[in-house]
């Protein structure tokens, strides 16, 4: 077994079981209480304390079991969650995840002091009687007043323990945590001959004295992870400790049996091998339980690269095929790509997570920054189960996060300005996500005070960001928030004001196919969508041909595909606007904006798309038909090339460019907006001529 891989499986599942901590609070402290959540606030601690136990990492082990022992009154309902235990509670959480990510030999001078202070103020929270965790490597002598009664562990581990993950001396050194061990007694009546003996199985038993101010269930819940793999029997003070030898059978009066249980929480540590049973004692089980692998992200992705070359294989094999008019084989392809089409989904949604992960760590940032400016801001958070690829959910955490603190800093108005608004003095950020033609939005909102049109232009004319807001639309207008340096704030805090942030935003989302929207209305709030591929592995593509040229376009983008009539081809000679059916379209002709050489064909094809709900048209020369695509990304020199989000290449082993169907449409809708604009001065130039004349 790889020890190294398990420890790594429990520090990613202890960083887990933290952010469900901190999600716990959060929720508790905003009324949601009840035992359950309590219940489970206290497992996350008490699960990493003994799978710290298990690695022996007692720096770890001695902090959790404060936090456990205060977790425990407080679901006992000895006292309530207010708003100082929860933001104490929260501070013990970030130092837990510090204690985790460091090694117990170089904890340093100031991460001990944190620790120091934190448990000086979590004293007060605990009762006078609980004594300090002492942890043993080995049994010691001291002065045994004031630690309770001698208590009798009779422990016979199953023969797959160790299969399993689980080393038995963690096990009784964790024990060790809860008092004194006096006496260790190793049973080796179970070794089978030598050449029986088999390397992996545990044939040991142990009869172990406890010296501990303790009860039952606390020792109970240190074997809680080998409660499936062994056979514990526990006997209070009192009651007579039995010889090492004495069989297991006829348990006596008061003996505790721990049978086959599983908990809620899934194994860490030694069990990070396999996967537990979600079930509790005592409750009903309810069907078979989920399981899970962890897998490497590098392997993953090395996965999906083979898929993606396996596409391309097979659209040669078809390309050929269809070139020797072999239907045979034609039809032999087929079921290939059909298969490999179902192997290329199952893929991609190894890799696709919810959001809702990253949307709930947000409720930290939101309850800590809005104490921090004096505000009351509540967070509401919807469309938390979108799925998109995790790899886009990893890169868009950091912008996210620049926009909600500044929709608390910038967006929402103090509590007395609002009140003079007649709103609510409590401020509202929200964070929503659903899927739309192919993509994700993700969007940011808030109910402030909207952003001041007038004052971004003053400031961007002031900075030389335009030389004039002379037809400059108002989305425009908003996009210059985005600009290097640039911001309106008063003074300079520790959150913003010193223009920094919002071009990082935009960069970072563009890196990633996305764009960003701003929607913003006077004295009623802002909202920032953005709009992001759902993968940036492989996509159902429609490949199109202009000239020699070939172009995809995303399939879930296209509306629908129209041969153009010779009248209506003669219109888009004249003018960038087509009537399609009664419906005034903007277009552009792919050939004009590649500028490619040649006269187009004897036939012209529309390609109507959508995106952000808005249409638009792209006139090529050939429909080629669907084709699975395996995105290639472009290289520095063409970073900045529009219209182009990647490449791919064909079964022909030529490249086709895959077209940015965003910023096309955006395009093409901006150039009939100014188009209207144009028309609308035009017109009242006209008026006042009129008027003048008749004067």
């Amino acid at each position: 077994m790889n020890l190294d891989e398990v420890f790594q499986t429990f520090l990613a599942e202890s960083r887990e079981m933290l952010e469900e901590m901190e999600r716990y609070l959060l929720e508790i402290e905003a009324g949601a209480q009840d035992s359950e959540q309590l219940n489970a606030l206290f497992r996350c601690v008490h699960t990493i304390k003994g799978s710290a136990g298990l690695f022996a990492l007692d720096h770890v082990v001695a902090f959790t079991h404060v936090v456990e022992n205060v977790l425990d009154r407080l679901r006992e309902g000895e006292f309530a969650l207010d708003h100082d235990l929860a933001a104490l509670l929260l501070q013990s959480r970030d130092h837990i995840a510090s204690l985790i990510d460091c090694d117990a030999d170089c904890v340093s001078p100031g991460l001990i002091a944190t620790g120091e202070i934190l448990l000086l103020a979590l004293a007060d929270y605990q009762e006078a009687q609980v004594p300090a965790l002492v942890v043993h490597d080995r049994p010691v002598a001291s002065d045994r007043s004031g630690l309770g009664g001698d208590w009798h562990i009779s422990l016979r581990f199953g023969l797959d323990v160790l299969r399993q993950g689980m080393d038995p001396m963690g096990f009784i050194r964790y024990l060790g945590t809860l008092g004194e061990i006096t006496r260790v007694v190793t049973l080796t009546d179970a070794l089978p001959a030598i050449e029986e003996m088999d390397a992996e199985s545990c044939y040991l038993g142990f009869e172990i004295d406890l010296l501990a101010e303790t009860d039952q269930a606390a020792i109970e819940a240190v074997f809680e992870f080998v409660q499936e793999d062994c056979q514990l029997r526990i006997l209070p003070p009192g009651s007579g400790v039995p010889s090492p030898a004495e069989p297991e059978e006829g348990l006596m009066a008061g003996d505790s049996v721990v049978g086959i249980a599983a908990f809620d929480q899934p194994l860490m540590a030694g069990a990070a091998l396999g996967a537990a049973s979600a079930r509790q004692p005592g409750r009903e089980v309810r069907g078979q339980a989920t399981q899970y692998i962890r897998v490497q992200a590098d392997k993953l992705d090395a996965l999906i690269n083979l898929v993606g070359e396996l596409v391309i294989a097979g659209a040669a094999a078809g390309l050929c095929a269809q070139r020797n008019r072999d239907t045979a084989t034609q039809e032999a392809v087929a079921v290939v790509s059909g298969l490999v089409e179902e192997i290329r989904d199952g893929s991609l949604e190894l890799r696709m997570v919810p959001i809702g992960e990253t949307f709930q760590r947000f409720q930290r940032v939101v309850r800590d920054v809005s104490q921090e400016l004096g505000k009351d801001i509540r967070l509401e958070i919807s469309g938390a189960d979108t799925e998109l690829d995790k790899t886009v959910v990893e890169k868009i955490a950091d912008p996210l996060m620049h926009l909600v603190r500044n929709a608390i800093d910038h967006g929402i108005e103090s509590a007395e300005r609002r009140l003079q608004s007649r709103k609510p003095s409590q401020g509202t950020v929200r964070l929503n996500a659903y899927h739309e033609a192919g993509s994700i939005v993700i969007e940011v909102g808030d109910d402030g005070g909207g952003l001041d049109r007038e004052r971004i232009l003053a400031k961007a004319l002031e900075r030389g960001v335009v030389q004039s807001s002379e037809g400059l639309t108002e989305a425009e207008v908003f996009q210059l928030i985005f600009e290097p340096g640039f911001s309106t704030a008063e003074a300079v805090t520790n959150l913003s004001g010193r223009g920094v942030g919002m071009d990082v935003v935009r960069r970072n989302i563009e890196a990633l196919r996305g764009s960003v929207e701003v929607e913003s209305l006077a004295g009623s709030g802002t909202t920032l969508r953005i709009r992001l591929p759902l993968t940036l592995a492989i996509i159902d593509g429609f490949l199109t041909g202009v000239g020699d040229a070939s172009y995809v376009v995303p399939l879930k983008s296209v509306v629908e595909c129209v041969e153009l009539t010779a009248e209506q081809r003669e219109e888009t000679c004249q003018r960038r606007l087509i009537n399609l059916r009664g419906e005034v379209l903007p277009f552009i002709r792919l050939r004009d904006y590649f500028d490619l050489d040649g006269l187009a064909g004897r036939r012209e094809n529309l390609v109507v798309v959508n995106y952000g709900g808005h249409k638009a048209g792209l006139i090529v020369d050939a429909l080629l038909g669907e084709y699975q695509t395996v995105i290639k990304p472009l290289g520095r020199l063409f970073a900045n090339l529009s219209g182009i989000s990647g490449s791919t290449i064909l079964g022909s082993g030529e490249v086709a460019l895959i077209l940015d169907v965003p910023a096309l449409v955006q395009r093409a809708v901006e150039h009939e907006t100014r188009l209207v604009q144009l028309g609308e001065r035009y017109k009242s130039a006209v008026s006042d001529n009129v008027r003048s004349w008749g004067k």
